[in-house]
């Protein structure tokens, strides 16, 4: 399986809150596991934001920021190109998708058509989930409730 981690997804891997085993767990099914380059700020930003909310110790978001840095380059990294950056504007505007959400969807697109094989889109959030199945990837939690 081939898999795409979104934020939302990563920062599980680096907090532990609701999912984290279950993302634990498909990486290591995953023969492949990639991400956008934009992640790295998005995690970076989510783990300071885990210290300012008192979620996570200063401590425990320094190494988590340590581990997510020490293991960015395992991950297959996908770049940031006008060509992606179009693709989001448009899927932006058919899914009414946030910003940073629609990279991560034109970005496992692009991966899902550069690769010809399929990708599952390992995500959190409702409107990206549904953005990505209406546009034909598998989405991972399948059992996730979403309201």
């Amino acid at each position: 399986m081939i898999v795409y981690l979104d934020a939302s997804a990563l920062v599980k891997c680096y907090v532990s809150e609701t999912g984290s085993a279950s993302v634990s767990a498909l990486i290591t099914q995953a023969a492949a596991i990639g991400t956008s380059v934009i992640s790295r700020a998005e995690v970076a930003a989510a783990l300071s934001k885990a210290v300012r909310l008192k979620v996570l110790s200063r401590d425990e978001g320094a190494s988590a920021i340590q581990s997510f840095n020490a293991e960015w380059e395992s991950l297959i990294r996908l770049q940031m190109t006008e060509s992606i950056a179009s693709r989001a504007a448009v899927l932006a505007w058919d899914h009414g998708l946030r910003g940073y959400d629609t990279v991560h969807l034109a970005c496992s697109l692009f991966w899902r058509e550069i690769l010809g094989e399929p990708v599952t889109l390992a995500a959190f959030d409702k409107q990206l989930r549904l953005g990505a199945r209406q546009n034909g990837l598998t989405v991972w939690p399948d059992n996730l409730v979403e309201r």
